[in-house]
């Protein structure tokens, strides 16, 4: 394990720099540069002055909700993700209503199609603890769904699309506000991730750091949400047939009450290098490289909503990614693994429950070998 220690060491010395910040561009790299300097290194960035150099209209226009509303007004229904807390796809922690012991699963949103004004009015009156709302379905939903605001900006970043050779495979929309988070995970996409009102909060670390995330697998479950009589509630039911979701264990951000016992379950985060930390500002890209670890918070625009748009391209599954399988491959008995518990468990908080648990699920997270993430999560 010491060798691998070193590597992370290593990586910031060669490349990454050890101030645990991201380079910032003044204007947007030519294809050579954007291929050569990051691409190829495998290197994040962020390009400043983006709406100078491409003069979207979407930069003056979408922070001005009427502006949406009348665009959208006549459109099909949109997606809108819908969960108690804000931190869909994510780990959400459960307690044995007998025993008491805690154990885990991966929970994914409820999701709902309905008008626009409808749906941002649900942002509007999110509540942690309550109802959380955000727009956004990946799999290209700003094509797909919100096709009529396509004039508003490029349907393709140009210098990146030339430096990687192919058109984007998918291009979302995010509407949200501060309650909503993304937990720690990757993406096998090379991602231009633009912010067009409020701002983005990433936590990085590169794909050398996976040990340091503690990936381990988790019984995927599902939010369902129903309102009758003005009374609002969620109900958590896991998946039938069961199926375990490979993703990261730790939580940068515990609370007070938890923070001790979090560092002492995931030492090789919270002792190792300082993960890389930056803000995306409105008129932003940041340039994400695929398999690079990231975390996600958001500030919203005086209006009270963040607005981001994010273009993925193809990754290349060439030699690094050879190399990333490899380093993933070598094992490490972390302390602590837990063992997945019985799952008639209810969530902590009083309007939330587990339903149909009629499977026993156990396993020993260390000995299971996979470790490939098999659903992109809500990429914030």
């Amino acid at each position: 394990m010491q060798e691998v220690k070193k590597l992370w060491d290593e990586v910031r010395e060669l490349s990454l720099g050890s101030n645990s910040t991201i380079e910032r561009l003044e204007s947007p790299p030519t294809p050579l540069q954007f291929l050569r300097d990051y691409v190829s290194q495998n290197k994040p960035c962020i390009i400043k002055n983006v709406s100078l150099h491409h003069q979207w209209p979407a930069f003056s226009l979408w922070p001005h909700l009427s502006y949406l509303s009348k665009t959208l007004g006549s459109s099909p229904p949109v997606s809108v993700h819908l969960s108690p807390n804000g931190r869909a796809d994510s780990l959400i922690t459960l307690t044995h209503p007998r025993s008491g012991e805690i154990s885990q699963c991966f929970a994914s949103a409820h999701v709902e199609r309905l008008p626009f004004d409808e749906a941002l009015q649900l942002v509007s009156n999110s509540k942690n603890g309550d109802v959380v709302a955000y727009l956004q379905q990946q799999n290209d939903c700003f094509r797909d769904e919100y096709s009529v605001l396509g004039s508003d900006c490029d349907e393709h970043i140009a210098w990146a699309t030339e430096a990687l050779g192919c058109y984007p495979e998918a291009v979302n929309l995010w509407i949200g506000n501060q309650l909503s988070e993304t937990s720690f995970h990757k993406d096998h996409y090379e991602n231009l991730y633009t912010v067009v009102s409020g701002q983005k909060h990433f936590l990085l670390l590169p794909p050398t750091d996976v040990h340091r995330m503690y990936i381990r697998q988790y019984p995927a479950a599902h939010y369902s949400y129903s309102r009758v009589n003005d009374v609002e509630r969620f109900t958590l039911e896991l998946e039938e047939p069961v199926r375990y979701v490979p993703w990261c264990s730790v939580n940068p951000y515990p609370s007070p009450e938890t923070r001790e016992s979090e560092m002492a379950k995931f030492p090789l985060y919270f002792n190792g290098p300082k993960p890389f930390e930056c803000t995306v500002n409105a008129g932003e890209i940041l340039y994400l490289p695929s398999m690079w670890f990231h975390h996600v918070r958001q500030s919203p625009d005086d209006n009270g909503y963040t607005i981001a748009l994010n273009y993925w391209y193809d990754m290349q599954f060439d030699i690094k990614y050879a190399y990333f399988n490899f380093l993933q491959s070598l094992h490490f008995k972390a302390p602590c693994d837990p063992t997945l518990l019985e799952i008639d468990y209810e969530d902590s908080r009083p309007n939330a429950s587990i339903c149909n648990s009629r499977e026993k699920l156990f396993a020993d997270a260390s000995s299971l070998n996979e470790l490939e993430t098999t659903k992109d999560s809500e990429d914030v």
